[in-house]
């Protein structure tokens, strides 16, 4: 696995909560290596050159998850 990797925080979209030392979850479209952007959920840190793990989705999937957490959240 290679050590470096290219991203870029193509647009910020909101903090989901906020942790110890100010790193934050937070939902942005990330672009990764290079590739076209998709939402991202993981944890930053204040200066968004460390992150924790997270998970990366497609509109389509985001939208899966909005109407899923819909029905969960009536």
């Amino acid at each position: 696995m290679a050590d470096d990797f290219t991203f870029s925080i193509t647009e910020h979209i909101g903090v989901i909560s906020q942790g110890k030392g100010g790193w934050q979850v937070e939902l942005n479209l990330v672009s990764w290596g290079g590739r076209e952007a998709k939402y991202d959920i993981r944890s930053w840190s204040p200066d968004h050159q460390k992150m924790g793990k997270g998970i990366t989705m497609t509109k389509e999937e985001l939208l899966s998850l909005k109407d899923i957490l819909n029905t969960v959240l009536q």
